[in-house]
C-alpha cells in the first residue's frame, strides 16, 4: 500500500510566516489536492500543471468569496514557488 503523500512535507521549503498562516496553507493545499484528485486524478503537486491549479481558482471556487479566492491565489503561488525550485533560505 502506498502512503498518503505528505503536503506539510512538499511545503515546508516555502512557508513562512505564523503558524496559523502555515497551517492555513496546508489546508488549503490539501483542499485542493482532493478537489484536483476528485476532477483530474492527479495526487500529488508535482504532477499538476497550471491548468489544474487555474481550474480550481477559476471553477471550483466560483460560489465563493473574494477573500477566499485571493488567499487560495496565495497558497497556489506557494506551490508555483516550490515546483519551480525557487527556494529563498
Amino acid at each position: 500500500m502506498k502512503s498518503e503523500f505528505d503536503i506539510a512535507l512538499f511545503l515546508s521549503p516555502v512557508l513562512k510566516g505564523a503558524h496559523a498562516t502555515r497551517q492555513r496553507h496546508i489546508r488549503q493545499v490539501e483542499r485542493m489536492r482532493d478537489a484536483i484528485r476528485e476532477r483530474w486524478g492527479c495526487t500529488t503537486p508535482w504532477s499538476w500543471k497550471e491548468k489544474h491549479t487555474r481550474w480550481f481558482l477559476e471553477h471550483y471556487l466560483r460560489s465563493s468569496a473574494p477573500a477566499t479566492v485571493y488567499y487560495y491565489e496565495l497558497t497556489a503561488g506557494l506551490i508555483r514557488r516550490r515546483k519551480a525550485k525557487l527556494v529563498v533560505v
